[in-house]
């Protein structure tokens, strides 16, 4: 059986990795922005605990004109930005990428990683979601 899946997720990480790099070598043009949603509860992704909370399942950032030290590794990349004025250091790793959108270039992939950090990152979803309704329900 062929994984068509599998491998068009594949060169579709390759392309938004090949994007990051050129911006981590020359920046952005004056009207690119980038939309990066990614799973937060990824094992492999570090985020404050206090936007962990604030976000416990997905997070979109916004890569414009404040950013800073953008370093792109095998497996993930590595970004400053500011929430609530507090300079940040993001690291997110590539396979918890779910979606990549640029308006300003009518240009977007999104991400269907069928793999076991994905189920697992589903499951713990699932879990949480369970207990807040429970929480709200109070």
């Amino acid at each position: 059986m062929i994984k068509y899946q599998k491998i068009l997720n594949k060169n579709l990480l390759k392309v938004f990795i090949e994007i990051i790099k050129e911006i981590e070598k020359n920046g952005l043009d004056g009207n690119n922005h980038l939309y990066i949603t990614f799973y937060t509860n990824n094992p492999k992704t570090v985020i404050p605990d206090w936007l962990l909370q604030k976000y416990p399942k997905t997070m979109t950032i916004v890569i414009q004109h404040e950013y800073y030290n953008l370093s792109v590794y095998k497996n993930n990349f590595n970004i400053g930005l500011s929430f609530e004025n507090k300079k940040v250091d993001l690291k997110i790793s590539f396979d918890s990428i779910i979606s990549f959108v640029d308006p300003s270039s009518n240009f977007g992939l999104n991400f269907d990683f069928n793999n076991s950090i994905t189920k697992k990152i589903n499951k713990t979803t699932k879990n949480k979601n369970k207990l807040d309704k429970l929480e709200s329900s109070k």
